[in-house]
Protein backbone atom coordinates (compact mmCIF):
# COMPACT_ATOMS: atom_id res chain seq x y z
CA UNK A 1 0.00 0.00 0.00
CA UNK A 2 2.72 2.22 0.57
CA UNK A 3 3.99 2.43 -2.65
CA UNK A 4 0.95 2.54 -4.62
CA UNK A 5 0.41 5.89 -2.15
CA UNK A 6 3.74 7.36 -3.23
CA UNK A 7 2.96 6.57 -6.80
CA UNK A 8 -0.39 8.41 -5.90
CA UNK A 9 1.78 11.49 -4.80
CA UNK A 10 3.77 11.68 -7.75
CA UNK A 11 0.51 11.59 -10.03
CA UNK A 12 -0.45 14.38 -8.17
CA UNK A 13 3.43 16.28 -8.04
CA UNK A 14 2.67 16.03 -11.92
CA UNK A 15 0.58 19.14 -11.71
CA UNK A 16 -1.03 17.28 -14.96
CA UNK A 17 -4.43 16.93 -16.81
CA UNK A 18 -5.78 14.83 -19.42
CA UNK A 19 -9.60 15.42 -18.38
CA UNK A 20 -11.86 14.90 -21.94
CA UNK A 21 -8.33 14.88 -23.63
CA UNK A 22 -8.23 12.55 -26.90
CA UNK A 23 -4.44 10.61 -26.72
CA UNK A 24 -3.69 10.73 -30.33
CA UNK A 25 0.44 11.71 -30.54
CA UNK A 26 2.67 11.74 -28.08
CA UNK A 27 4.43 14.58 -29.11
CA UNK A 28 1.42 16.72 -28.55
CA UNK A 29 1.48 15.86 -25.02
CA UNK A 30 3.50 17.70 -22.87
CA UNK A 31 6.42 16.02 -20.54
CA UNK A 32 4.31 16.18 -17.12
CA UNK A 33 0.94 14.72 -19.02
CA UNK A 34 2.97 11.69 -20.53
CA UNK A 35 4.54 11.06 -16.60
CA UNK A 36 0.76 11.12 -15.73
CA UNK A 37 0.16 8.21 -18.15
CA UNK A 38 2.69 6.05 -16.85
CA UNK A 39 2.28 6.73 -13.15
CA UNK A 40 -1.47 5.97 -13.38
CA UNK A 41 -0.54 3.04 -15.62
CA UNK A 42 1.62 1.66 -12.72
CA UNK A 43 -0.55 2.47 -10.04
CA UNK A 44 -3.48 0.57 -11.79
CA UNK A 45 -0.84 -2.38 -12.61
CA UNK A 46 0.09 -2.33 -8.29
CA UNK A 47 -3.81 -2.55 -7.25
CA UNK A 48 -4.10 -5.33 -9.98
CA UNK A 49 -1.15 -7.60 -8.51
CA UNK A 50 -2.59 -6.40 -4.74
CA UNK A 51 -5.78 -8.06 -5.92
CA UNK A 52 -7.82 -4.63 -5.60
CA UNK A 53 -10.46 -4.05 -8.05
CA UNK A 54 -10.27 -1.44 -10.04
CA UNK A 55 -13.52 -0.63 -11.03
CA UNK A 56 -14.35 2.89 -11.51
CA UNK A 57 -17.17 2.15 -14.40
CA UNK A 58 -20.85 0.52 -13.27
CA UNK A 59 -21.94 0.10 -16.60
CA UNK A 60 -20.41 1.73 -19.44
CA UNK A 61 -18.78 0.65 -23.41
CA UNK A 62 -15.34 0.85 -24.73
CA UNK A 63 -15.80 0.84 -28.19
CA UNK A 64 -13.13 -0.53 -30.47
CA UNK A 65 -12.60 0.58 -34.38
CA UNK A 66 -9.83 -1.97 -35.97
CA UNK A 67 -9.07 -1.33 -39.35
CA UNK A 68 -6.31 -3.57 -39.48
CA UNK A 69 -5.24 -7.02 -38.09
CA UNK A 70 -4.71 -6.85 -34.43
CA UNK A 71 -3.46 -9.09 -31.68
CA UNK A 72 -1.85 -7.54 -28.55
CA UNK A 73 -3.38 -4.37 -29.19
CA UNK A 74 -6.47 -5.13 -29.64
CA UNK A 75 -6.38 -8.10 -26.62
CA UNK A 76 -5.10 -5.06 -24.33
CA UNK A 77 -7.71 -2.61 -25.04
CA UNK A 78 -10.39 -4.96 -24.24
CA UNK A 79 -7.94 -6.50 -21.13
CA UNK A 80 -7.97 -2.41 -20.45
CA UNK A 81 -11.84 -1.55 -20.49
CA UNK A 82 -12.40 -4.63 -18.52
CA UNK A 83 -9.60 -3.75 -15.49
CA UNK A 84 -11.99 -0.48 -15.42
CA UNK A 85 -15.48 -2.00 -15.16
CA UNK A 86 -16.41 -1.33 -19.20
CA UNK A 87 -17.70 -3.55 -21.50
CA UNK A 88 -15.99 -3.56 -24.90
CA UNK A 89 -17.86 -3.66 -28.26
CA UNK A 90 -15.85 -4.16 -31.50
CA UNK A 91 -17.21 -2.30 -34.38
CA UNK A 92 -17.06 -4.68 -36.98
CA UNK A 93 -17.42 -2.20 -40.36
CA UNK A 94 -18.23 -4.51 -42.92
CA UNK A 95 -21.75 -4.97 -40.42
CA UNK A 96 -22.18 -1.60 -40.17
CA UNK A 97 -24.40 0.78 -42.24
CA UNK A 98 -20.71 2.33 -43.26
CA UNK A 99 -21.20 0.33 -46.42
CA UNK A 100 -24.34 1.76 -47.53
CA UNK A 101 -23.29 5.24 -47.05
CA UNK A 102 -23.64 6.00 -43.34
CA UNK A 103 -20.85 9.31 -42.73
CA UNK A 104 -18.47 9.20 -39.96
CA UNK A 105 -20.09 12.14 -38.42
CA UNK A 106 -23.31 9.71 -38.21
CA UNK A 107 -21.17 6.62 -37.10
CA UNK A 108 -19.45 8.42 -33.87
CA UNK A 109 -22.59 9.42 -32.81
CA UNK A 110 -24.65 6.07 -33.13
CA UNK A 111 -21.97 4.23 -31.18
CA UNK A 112 -21.52 6.72 -28.56
CA UNK A 113 -24.69 7.19 -26.50
CA UNK A 114 -23.72 5.05 -23.33
CA UNK A 115 -20.10 5.20 -24.70
CA UNK A 116 -16.60 6.23 -22.42
CA UNK A 117 -13.48 5.38 -24.80
CA UNK A 118 -13.46 4.94 -28.56
CA UNK A 119 -10.19 3.08 -29.36
CA UNK A 120 -9.06 3.13 -33.46
CA UNK A 121 -6.64 1.49 -35.00
CA UNK A 122 -6.46 3.21 -38.56
CA UNK A 123 -2.45 2.57 -40.03
CA UNK A 124 -3.45 1.54 -43.66
CA UNK A 125 -3.46 4.49 -45.39
CA UNK A 126 -0.63 7.27 -45.09
CA UNK A 127 -2.33 10.33 -44.29
CA UNK A 128 -5.85 9.33 -43.12
CA UNK A 129 -5.24 7.05 -40.09
CA UNK A 130 -4.55 10.18 -37.64
CA UNK A 131 -6.98 12.62 -40.04
CA UNK A 132 -9.76 9.63 -39.56
CA UNK A 133 -9.15 10.14 -35.66
CA UNK A 134 -9.65 13.57 -35.96
CA UNK A 135 -12.62 13.74 -37.60
CA UNK A 136 -14.24 11.24 -34.94
CA UNK A 137 -13.69 13.67 -32.99
CA UNK A 138 -14.71 16.47 -34.40
CA UNK A 139 -18.13 14.69 -34.88
CA UNK A 140 -17.73 13.73 -31.06
CA UNK A 141 -17.58 17.68 -30.44
CA UNK A 142 -20.53 18.21 -32.15
CA UNK A 143 -22.62 15.85 -31.13
CA UNK A 144 -22.19 16.65 -27.51
CA UNK A 145 -22.54 20.25 -28.32
CA UNK A 146 -25.91 19.36 -29.59
CA UNK A 147 -26.53 17.87 -26.43
CA UNK A 148 -27.16 14.33 -28.64
CA UNK A 149 -24.60 12.69 -26.28
CA UNK A 150 -24.38 12.52 -22.84
CA UNK A 151 -21.07 13.09 -22.28
CA UNK A 152 -18.34 13.25 -24.91
CA UNK A 153 -16.22 10.29 -25.10
CA UNK A 154 -12.30 9.70 -25.05
CA UNK A 155 -10.45 8.59 -28.41
CA UNK A 156 -7.56 6.81 -27.81
CA UNK A 157 -4.92 6.33 -30.79
CA UNK A 158 -4.55 2.43 -30.77
CA UNK A 159 -2.08 3.00 -34.16
CA UNK A 160 -2.24 5.51 -37.25
CA UNK A 161 -0.28 6.11 -39.77
CA UNK A 162 1.81 8.60 -37.62
CA UNK A 163 2.21 7.03 -34.74
CA UNK A 164 1.82 4.66 -32.10
CA UNK A 165 1.37 5.87 -28.96
CA UNK A 166 -0.09 2.90 -26.90
CA UNK A 167 2.77 0.49 -28.02
CA UNK A 168 5.76 3.13 -27.73
CA UNK A 169 4.42 4.42 -24.19
CA UNK A 170 4.41 0.54 -22.96
CA UNK A 171 7.65 -0.13 -24.30
CA UNK A 172 9.20 3.34 -22.43
CA UNK A 173 7.58 2.15 -19.37
CA UNK A 174 9.25 -1.36 -19.89
CA UNK A 175 12.48 0.30 -19.77
CA UNK A 176 11.31 2.95 -16.96
CA UNK A 177 11.28 -0.48 -15.15
CA UNK A 178 13.94 -1.99 -16.43
CA UNK A 179 16.70 0.36 -15.35
CA UNK A 180 14.91 1.86 -12.77
CA UNK A 181 13.33 5.46 -13.54
CA UNK A 182 13.50 7.92 -15.98
CA UNK A 183 16.92 9.30 -15.06
CA UNK A 184 18.81 6.41 -15.63
CA UNK A 185 17.63 6.44 -18.93
CA UNK A 186 19.62 9.69 -19.75
CA UNK A 187 22.12 9.27 -21.84
CA UNK A 188 21.71 6.16 -23.19
CA UNK A 189 22.09 4.40 -26.43
CA UNK A 190 18.55 3.11 -28.08
CA UNK A 191 19.41 2.25 -31.85
CA UNK A 192 15.66 1.90 -33.50
CA UNK A 193 16.79 -0.26 -36.87
CA UNK A 194 15.20 -1.42 -39.98
CA UNK A 195 15.63 -4.89 -40.02
CA UNK A 196 14.62 -7.18 -43.20
CA UNK A 197 11.74 -8.68 -43.83
CA UNK A 198 9.79 -11.05 -46.52
CA UNK A 199 6.88 -8.15 -46.19
CA UNK A 200 6.50 -4.77 -47.82
CA UNK A 201 4.13 -2.96 -46.28
CA UNK A 202 4.42 -2.59 -42.43
CA UNK A 203 3.54 1.07 -41.36
CA UNK A 204 6.12 3.51 -40.10
CA UNK A 205 4.22 4.45 -36.80
CA UNK A 206 6.10 1.80 -34.71
CA UNK A 207 9.69 3.49 -35.37
CA UNK A 208 8.11 7.04 -35.69
CA UNK A 209 6.78 6.76 -32.13
CA UNK A 210 10.17 5.47 -30.66
CA UNK A 211 11.68 7.76 -32.04
CA UNK A 212 9.37 11.21 -31.28
CA UNK A 213 8.92 9.39 -28.20
CA UNK A 214 12.54 8.49 -26.67
CA UNK A 215 13.65 11.53 -27.50
CA UNK A 216 12.02 13.51 -24.94
CA UNK A 217 13.92 11.42 -22.32
CA UNK A 218 16.95 12.74 -23.12
CA UNK A 219 18.34 9.25 -24.57
CA UNK A 220 21.14 9.10 -27.33
CA UNK A 221 18.61 8.06 -29.91
CA UNK A 222 20.01 6.67 -33.13
CA UNK A 223 17.49 5.53 -36.18
CA UNK A 224 19.49 3.44 -38.94
CA UNK A 225 18.06 2.37 -42.16
CA UNK A 226 19.17 1.75 -45.93
CA UNK A 227 19.17 4.67 -48.18
CA UNK A 228 15.66 5.27 -49.47
CA UNK A 229 13.91 3.52 -46.22
CA UNK A 230 13.28 6.70 -44.90
CA UNK A 231 10.28 8.10 -42.16
CA UNK A 232 7.92 10.71 -42.50
CA UNK A 233 9.98 13.96 -42.69
CA UNK A 234 8.17 16.00 -40.18
CA UNK A 235 7.94 13.33 -37.93
CA UNK A 236 12.54 12.86 -38.07
CA UNK A 237 12.04 17.03 -37.90
CA UNK A 238 10.28 16.31 -34.18
CA UNK A 239 12.47 13.80 -33.19
CA UNK A 240 15.43 16.13 -33.44
CA UNK A 241 13.52 18.97 -32.13
CA UNK A 242 12.73 16.93 -29.02
CA UNK A 243 16.86 15.59 -27.84
CA UNK A 244 17.67 18.92 -28.67
CA UNK A 245 15.14 20.18 -25.97
CA UNK A 246 15.76 17.35 -23.73
CA UNK A 247 19.36 17.08 -23.77
CA UNK A 248 19.74 14.16 -25.61
CA UNK A 249 20.84 13.26 -29.12
CA UNK A 250 19.27 12.14 -32.11
CA UNK A 251 20.80 11.13 -35.64
CA UNK A 252 20.29 8.88 -38.50
CA UNK A 253 22.78 6.27 -40.07
CA UNK A 254 22.80 4.30 -43.02
CA UNK A 255 24.31 1.52 -41.78
CA UNK A 256 22.74 -1.54 -38.74
CA UNK A 257 26.43 -2.04 -37.51
CA UNK A 258 27.28 1.44 -36.49
CA UNK A 259 23.91 2.19 -34.92
CA UNK A 260 24.86 -1.43 -32.71
CA UNK A 261 28.25 -0.10 -31.95
CA UNK A 262 27.89 0.56 -28.33
CA UNK A 263 24.26 0.69 -27.78
CA UNK A 264 22.57 -0.35 -24.85
CA UNK A 265 18.99 -1.38 -26.09
CA UNK A 266 18.04 -1.91 -30.04
CA UNK A 267 14.66 -1.97 -31.98
CA UNK A 268 15.42 -3.75 -35.05
CA UNK A 269 11.47 -3.53 -36.90
CA UNK A 270 10.76 -3.39 -40.59
CA UNK A 271 8.89 -0.65 -42.35
CA UNK A 272 7.77 0.23 -45.86
CA UNK A 273 9.74 3.48 -46.67
CA UNK A 274 7.52 6.77 -47.00
CA UNK A 275 7.88 6.97 -50.78
CA UNK A 276 6.39 3.60 -51.03
CA UNK A 277 3.40 4.04 -48.71
CA UNK A 278 2.80 7.39 -50.03
CA UNK A 279 2.47 5.48 -53.57
CA UNK A 280 0.71 2.43 -51.96
CA UNK A 281 -1.99 4.31 -50.68
CA UNK A 282 -2.80 5.97 -53.68
CA UNK A 283 -2.63 2.57 -55.18
CA UNK A 284 -5.47 1.39 -52.67
CA UNK A 285 -7.63 4.34 -53.14
CA UNK A 286 -7.89 3.71 -56.70
CA UNK A 287 -8.40 0.50 -56.26
CA UNK A 288 -5.37 -0.94 -58.65
CA UNK A 289 -4.88 -4.25 -58.21
CA UNK A 290 -2.10 -4.76 -60.74
CA UNK A 291 -0.36 -1.62 -59.74
CA UNK A 292 -0.30 -2.92 -56.26
CA UNK A 293 0.93 -6.45 -57.33
CA UNK A 294 3.62 -4.48 -59.52
CA UNK A 295 4.97 -2.41 -56.25
CA UNK A 296 5.29 -5.05 -54.06
CA UNK A 297 7.19 -6.73 -56.23
CA UNK A 298 9.60 -3.99 -56.83
CA UNK A 299 9.04 -3.61 -52.95
CA UNK A 300 10.47 -7.35 -52.28
CA UNK A 301 13.21 -7.13 -54.69
CA UNK A 302 14.36 -3.58 -53.14
CA UNK A 303 14.35 -5.54 -49.53
CA UNK A 304 16.05 -8.73 -50.67
CA UNK A 305 19.02 -6.11 -51.08
CA UNK A 306 19.64 -5.97 -47.38
CA UNK A 307 19.19 -9.30 -46.51
CA UNK A 308 22.05 -8.54 -43.45
CA UNK A 309 20.28 -6.10 -42.16
CA UNK A 310 19.02 -9.08 -39.34
CA UNK A 311 19.67 -8.66 -35.42
CA UNK A 312 21.76 -11.89 -35.19
CA UNK A 313 24.58 -12.51 -32.70
CA UNK A 314 27.32 -11.10 -34.51
CA UNK A 315 25.08 -7.67 -34.08
CA UNK A 316 24.42 -7.81 -30.52
CA UNK A 317 28.16 -8.39 -30.58
CA UNK A 318 28.56 -4.95 -31.32
CA UNK A 319 26.47 -3.71 -28.65
CA UNK A 320 27.54 -2.21 -25.46
CA UNK A 321 29.02 -5.15 -23.09
CA UNK A 322 27.66 -7.51 -26.07
CA UNK A 323 24.67 -7.66 -23.84
CA UNK A 324 22.12 -4.78 -25.28
CA UNK A 325 18.25 -5.23 -24.02
CA UNK A 326 16.16 -6.67 -27.69
CA UNK A 327 13.22 -4.76 -28.34
CA UNK A 328 10.27 -5.89 -30.81
CA UNK A 329 6.58 -4.30 -30.66
CA UNK A 330 6.14 -8.51 -31.67
CA UNK A 331 5.27 -10.01 -33.93
CA UNK A 332 8.77 -10.38 -34.93
CA UNK A 333 9.97 -12.12 -38.02
CA UNK A 334 12.03 -14.71 -37.14
CA UNK A 335 14.64 -16.11 -39.36
CA UNK A 336 14.07 -20.08 -39.73
CA UNK A 337 11.04 -20.09 -37.44
CA UNK A 338 8.01 -17.84 -39.55
CA UNK A 339 10.01 -17.61 -42.42
CA UNK A 340 12.88 -18.02 -44.42
CA UNK A 341 15.16 -14.82 -43.63
CA UNK A 342 13.57 -11.95 -41.15
CA UNK A 343 14.14 -9.30 -38.47
CA UNK A 344 15.65 -11.53 -36.24
CA UNK A 345 18.05 -14.64 -35.82
CA UNK A 346 16.34 -17.66 -34.08
CA UNK A 347 19.06 -17.46 -31.39
CA UNK A 348 18.80 -14.04 -30.58
CA UNK A 349 15.23 -14.09 -30.55
CA UNK A 350 14.97 -16.68 -28.08
CA UNK A 351 17.19 -15.04 -25.86
CA UNK A 352 15.02 -12.12 -25.22
CA UNK A 353 11.77 -14.03 -26.00
CA UNK A 354 10.22 -13.68 -22.17
CA UNK A 355 11.85 -9.92 -21.89
CA UNK A 356 9.61 -9.33 -25.40
CA UNK A 357 6.44 -11.00 -23.28
CA UNK A 358 6.93 -8.29 -20.10
CA UNK A 359 7.42 -5.74 -22.44
CA UNK A 360 3.89 -6.58 -24.36
CA UNK A 361 2.46 -6.94 -21.45
CA UNK A 362 2.60 -3.50 -20.06
CA UNK A 363 0.38 -2.47 -23.07
CA UNK A 364 -3.02 -3.08 -21.01
CA UNK A 365 -2.14 -1.00 -18.28
CA UNK A 366 -0.73 2.27 -20.54
CA UNK A 367 -4.17 1.98 -22.31
CA UNK A 368 -6.15 1.71 -18.97
CA UNK A 369 -4.10 4.64 -18.05
CA UNK A 370 -5.05 6.78 -21.21
CA UNK A 371 -8.54 5.77 -20.11
CA UNK A 372 -9.01 6.95 -17.18
CA UNK A 373 -7.30 9.91 -16.90
CA UNK A 374 -9.47 10.81 -19.95
CA UNK A 375 -12.33 10.16 -18.10
CA UNK A 376 -11.62 11.76 -14.53
CA UNK A 377 -10.62 15.25 -13.37
CA UNK A 378 -8.80 13.91 -10.37
CA UNK A 379 -7.09 10.67 -10.84
CA UNK A 380 -5.06 10.99 -7.61
CA UNK A 381 -8.06 11.65 -5.81
CA UNK A 382 -9.79 8.89 -7.50
CA UNK A 383 -7.27 6.10 -6.95
CA UNK A 384 -7.52 6.83 -3.25
CA UNK A 385 -10.87 6.07 -3.15
CA UNK A 386 -10.41 2.59 -4.43
CA UNK A 387 -7.80 2.47 -2.23
CA UNK A 388 -9.90 3.27 0.75
CA UNK A 389 -12.91 1.33 -0.82
CA UNK A 390 -10.58 -1.42 -0.92
CA UNK A 391 -12.14 -4.35 -3.57
CA UNK A 392 -11.16 -7.51 -3.86
CA UNK A 393 -10.96 -8.11 -7.42
CA UNK A 394 -10.50 -12.18 -6.97
CA UNK A 395 -12.97 -13.35 -3.84
CA UNK A 396 -10.74 -16.09 -2.29
CA UNK A 397 -12.22 -19.37 -0.46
Amino acid sequence: MENINSIIEEIRKTGAGLYGKDFLLTWQKNREELDLVLHVADALRMMREQNISCRVFDSGLAVSIFRDKSTRTRFSFASAANLLGLAVQDMDEEKSQIAHGETVRETANMISFLTEIIGIRDDMYLGAGHTYMKEVGAALDDGFEQKVLPVRPGIVNLQCDVDHPTQSMADLLHLLHHYGGAEALKGKKIAMTWAYSPSYGKPLSVPQGIIGLMTRFGMDVTLAHPEGYGLIPDVVDIAGKNARESGGSFRVVNSMDDAFENAEIVYPKSWAPFHVMERRTELLRSQDKAGLLELEKECLANNAKHLDWECNREKMNLTKDKKALYMHCLPADISGVSCKNGEVSEEVFEQYRIPTYVEAGFKPYIIAAMMFTNRFKDPAGTLEKLLVKHQKRVIVG
